[in-house]
Parts: structure tokens; sequence; C-alpha cells
């Protein structure tokens, strides 16, 4: 009954479309709108995650991890950055609609479910913000990404392991090659201890070029780190 009461005061709408939504359930997006999400799925590239444009054969390696293996085991995310997901991951990134941090996360780890389960992580790790644009935000994206995944899966969380010690420009003003050298050296690890000899899940919103988890990555393993393994919400695909 206090359920009902509340969906009167509060009616359930869809997050994007602000339809009512009957038995919205706690991701809040109505089925118009979810069969506009695009799950990133098979054939992919088994250590960068990035889906091929077929809708058939099996995984194989990309032509750059063929060339160059990142310093991760393997990268996934669970949808396509298009659509509604990438109107999502705006509004809770730029607009500050911190709540969108829930239902991303939830689909997130229900899509990622059995690939998080193979990594037999021990904690899991956000990617940092630097000070002033955390101060500019009030929140890291990450962080609120990573407190829901930490407690679906089960896994730790460790929020401070992973430091970034300079100011870099967005990655989005910038080209791939760009994009290497401006968080080159950007992370450090306050406490090694805290991930030495650790297997680590790290998360962030999108994947776009890899820049920057692959110097995250760099970072940890640096530090002792056993394995890292790369978990975001979406994957950006080149044209």
């Amino acid at each position: 009954m206090f359920r009902s009461l509340l969906d009167i005061i509060f009616p359930p709408l869809c997050h994007l479309c602000r339809v009512y939504i009957p038995n919205a359930g706690d991701v809040h997006l109505c089925t118009s709108c979810l069969e506009q999400l695009h799950p990133v799925a098979s054939p992919l590239c088994p250590i960068c995650g990035v889906p091929f444009a077929t809708e058939d054969g099996i995984d194989h390696r990309c032509g750059a991890c063929s060339v160059r293996r990142p310093a991760y085991v393997a990268a996934r995310a669970a949808f396509v950055f298009d659509g509604p997901i990438q109107e999502l991951i705006h509004r809770f990134k730029y607009a500050h609609k911190t709540h969108l941090s829930r239902p991303l996360a939830l689909m997130t780890a229900r899509h990622l479910a059995d690939f998080a389960g193979q990594t037999a992580a021990d904690i899991v790790i956000p990617v940092p913000l630097h000070k002033k644009r955390l101060r500019w935000r009030s929140y890291n994206q990450a962080i609120l990404l990573a407190a829901v995944l930490s407690k679906e899966w089960r896994i730790p969380l460790s929020r401070n392991a992973l430091q970034r010690t300079r100011w870099t420009e967005p990655q989005i003003n910038l080209a791939a090659d760009e994009r290497q050298q401006n968080v080159k050296g950007a992370f450090a690890v306050a406490e090694p201890e805290r991930v030495a000899d650790r297997r680590i899940i790290l998360i962030d919103d999108v994947f776009t070029t890899g820049s920057t988890v692959e110097e995250c990555a760099k970072t940890l393993k640096k530090a002792g780190a056993a394995e890292i393994f790369i978990i975001t919400v979406a994957r950006a695909l080149s044209n």
C-alpha cells in the first residue's frame, strides 16, 4: 500500500522520455527506450572488447591488440555509446543528474555479470578525477558507478587507491595520439600495498580510445597489481 501511495505522489517516469511506467522496477526506462539500447555483443576483440561490424563470426583480436597488447588483461563495455545510453551518460556526467548513476550501473552490472565473475577480482577501483575538475563538477561519475557495481558484484571498492596527480585537458577535445600524451604520467598509486598482487576491475563511464584506462593500468601494474580488467558502461565506436 505504501508503494502504491508513493507512485501516486511520485509517479514513476522514464528517465529519458518521461512517460509513465507502471511496475518501473529499479531502472526506470520504458520499453520503447530500452529497445533502443545496443548491447555490445560478439564477435568482439577478447582483449579491448571492441565489437566487429559483422554479426557473424567468432571473437578474435583486433588489429591494434594484435600489434601491441595493452597493459590490462581485458576490457568490456555493456552498451554501444549511442542513442539513449549516450543521452543518459551526458545527463549524468555534464548535467549533474547523479541519480542516473544507479540505472546505468545496474544495467552494466547485469550485462557484464559473467565477465566480472570471470575476473575473480579482489577490488574495484574507479578512474580518478583531478581535484580541479572534481571541484568544478562536484562528483566523480566513475566513483558513483563503481559504488553500485561493487555492491552488486560483492567486490570491495577502493575509492582512492588510484589518484590523478596532474591536470589534463578533457580527452573529448583531443585526437587519439594527443589523448595518449595528455594522460601520460597523470596517475599515481598513493599506497602500493593496497594494490600489490591484487586483481583489479577498473571502472569508467565510456571507453573511447582507451588511452585513459591504459595509462591507469600501466600505473597500477608498476605499483605491483597482478591483473587489471576494464569495465565501462559504454563503448564509443569509430565511424
